[in-house]
């Protein structure tokens, strides 16, 4: 499974990942299951920064979601050593979007990384999900998001 090509067929580039900003490890390997901390969004270097619904438009928050899904795909390539034939299933993903409070299109925003993740990893990257509205994220981010993927044993 070569995840990198994917993504440069899709014209997207895969981040470094992110170091963690506070006391948390960015991945936990335990009983074949990655569990990937929350992770933001980020171009050109920085945090994309905004409300969904004020300042964000759902195309914004989209793209915003995608950026985090190739966070979150960068840890699991860390995680894994660069072995992606590894990855069995991604099994859930959490997608928390900065809202304001009348905005109600988590779910369309979310479909930014969910949409990433079966085009990376076809029916594999079909997984369950929450999305949820929440009033701020950590440094302004738009979008944040956590996953659980499946793995096979190294």
């Amino acid at each position: 499974m070569d995840i990198a090509a994917k993504i440069a067929e899709l014209g997207l580039e895969l981040p470094k990942p992110a170091a963690p900003v506070a006391a948390y490890v960015p991945v936990v390997e335990h009983n074949g299951l990655l569990h990937i901390s929350g992770q933001l969004p980020f171009r050109d270097g920085q945090v994309v920064t905004g409300r969904l619904g004020e300042d964000v438009d759902v195309a914004g928050g989209q793209d915003a979601a995608q950026r985090v899904a190739l966070m979150l795909v960068a840890q699991i390539g860390q995680a894994l050593g660069g072995d992606w034939s590894r990855v069995e299933r991604i099994v859930k993903l959490g997608v928390f979007v900065n809202s304001a409070p009348d905005f109600t299109d988590q779910a369309k925003v979310a479909n930014g990384a969910s949409d990433l993740f079966e085009a990376l990893f076809g029916e594999a990257g079909r997984h369950a999900r929450a999305a949820v509205g929440v009033a701020v994220l950590p440094l302004g981010a738009a979008v944040e998001a956590d996953a659980i993927v499946a793995v096979k044993p190294a």
